[in-house]
């Protein structure tokens, strides 16, 4: 969510934005970066569609507190710009939750935390249903 990042995103005539930085981010730097990065691909690409992704669910989070709290704030911060912005009327953004991204069987990361082939489908089922209709516009020529 790096500024210059997104001022390059935002030069791309992308069918969708799928923003999934979570992992890598505190929730301070969420709460700073995301609003600027909705705001700049938005006023760019009016039309384009915005699929902000939250954070898988560390498979060992049950157990580590510290997992626990770090996908709850993360989460916490990226659902509160999701919020505030479509109370503002900002159109076509759209959210994915994380909780369900992997599943709760623990089977689906090699770590706790990145995905093995099994995790990889699970999220891929999981962006399937979000994403379709975003996409279906454009496959018809039309942009939504």
């Amino acid at each position: 969510m790096e500024s210059e990042v997104v001022d390059l995103l935002a030069e791309l005539d992308a069918a969708v934005y799928v923003i999934d930085c979570l992992p890598n981010m505190t929730a301070a730097e969420i709460a700073d970066r995301a609003e600027p990065l909705v705001r700049t691909l938005r006023k760019a690409r009016p039309k384009t569609p915005i699929l902000l992704v939250e954070d898988r669910t560390y498979a060992n989070a049950p157990a580590i507190a510290s997992q626990q709290r770090r996908n709850d704030e993360s989460r916490a911060a990226f659902k509160k710009v999701f919020e505030k912005l479509s109370a503002e009327g900002v159109e076509g953004i759209h959210y994915l939750e994380g909780d369900k991204l992997l599943g709760d069987d623990g089977e689906a990361t090699v770590d706790g935390s990145h995905p093995t082939d099994l995790g990889f489908v699970r999220q891929a089922d999981a962006f399937e249903p979000v994403l379709a209709p975003l996409l279906s516009p454009r496959s018809t020529g039309t942009r939504s």
